[in-house]
């Protein structure tokens, strides 16, 4: 008895597109291994899948890590697509063009962005850890091993890009008292009322470090000297007029603040210095007050 055969006939069209397909799946997948950092993930993506998917501009945001990553051009046709796996959201990705998404393409898009969660995944993970690593848990703000890095980096930005510049030093007076008086536990809540504080004056771009004990630092990218004392001498008033509550007791406090300026001829080391003298200047001076190096 013969056994029947079936045999689907497929043009050579079809079979070299979807081998094409294949490839550039497999090329894709193999790209977005390259990296942990989620402006080149999505730039790597949306360049690998024009040539499938045609489009003009793309936006990626990821509200844990406060990201918007755009390019391109912006136009009221869109396809969105949020990403997550296991209930974890790993952002949003749209996709925009002066015509509407064809079906066809919708469905092979959603196939591709399988690519991406996986890589997206990897970055949250590594972030997050780059995260804990330079973030010290009770102010929540950037330490000192943060510090050293970015402050290096946006002293070359600042020289190259012939751009301001700006530091402020910032210590809480009396410190040790409060520790020795009320507590440790005391201590950790003022430090981290003191921290809440001072963000609360900061631009979005300003970069507030916890550099040791009681001591902050600010960085202030693209801003001269005279801005810097005007929000130092901010922060000194917002801290002042506080108050805070410890086991019934009403504490106030001040602190001293140091100002300076990046100069041409700075390095690293010159540029600190100066701010750190300016601080323990208004220490000296009474407290409570911003000292500008000059």
């Amino acid at each position: 008895m013969k056994k029947s055969v079936n045999l689907a006939m497929v043009s050579n069209t079809a079979f070299e597109a979807g081998k094409a397909e294949n490839l550039s799946q497999y090329d894709i997948s193999n790209a977005l291994q390259t990296t942990l950092e989620f402006n080149e993930l999505i730039s790597i993506f949306c360049s690998r899948i024009e040539s499938m998917i045609p489009h003009s501009g793309y936006v990626y945001s990821n509200r844990e890590f406060s990201l918007e990553i755009k390019n391109g051009v912006f136009t009221k046709h869109a396809y969105s697509h949020a990403f997550k796996i296991e209930q974890q959201p790993l952002g949003e990705l749209k996709l925009m063009r002066n015509h509407q998404f064809t079906e066809a393409e919708i469905e092979l898009l959603e196939t591709l962005l399988r690519y991406l969660i996986y890589p997206l995944k990897n970055a949250t993970l590594f972030h997050r850890a780059l995260r804990m690593a330079y973030m010290d848990p009770l102010t929540q703000t950037h330490n000192r091993a943060s510090f050293n890095d970015t402050i290096n980096r946006e002293i070359r930005l600042a020289i190259r890009q012939a751009k301001n510049l700006a530091i402020i030093f910032l210590d809480i007076d009396h410190f040790k008292t409060i520790n020795d008086d009320y507590g440790h536990d005391c201590g950790d809540i003022m430090l981290a009322s003191v921290a809440a504080w001072i963000k609360d004056s900061l631009r979005s771009s300003d970069l507030i470090f916890r550099y040791g004990g009681e001591e902050f630092v600010i960085l202030l990218s693209d801003t001269d000297l005279a801005y810097a004392e005007l929000l130092a001498e901010k922060i000194r008033a917002a801290i002042e007029r506080r108050t805070m509550t410890y086991d019934m007791n009403t504490l106030r406090m001040t602190a001293s603040l140091g100002v300076n300026a990046l100069r041409a001829d700075d390095t690293f080391e010159s540029f600190i210095k100066r701010a750190d003298a300016a601080m323990y200047q208004a220490k000296k001076n009474g407290r409570n007050r911003v000292i500008a190096a000059r």
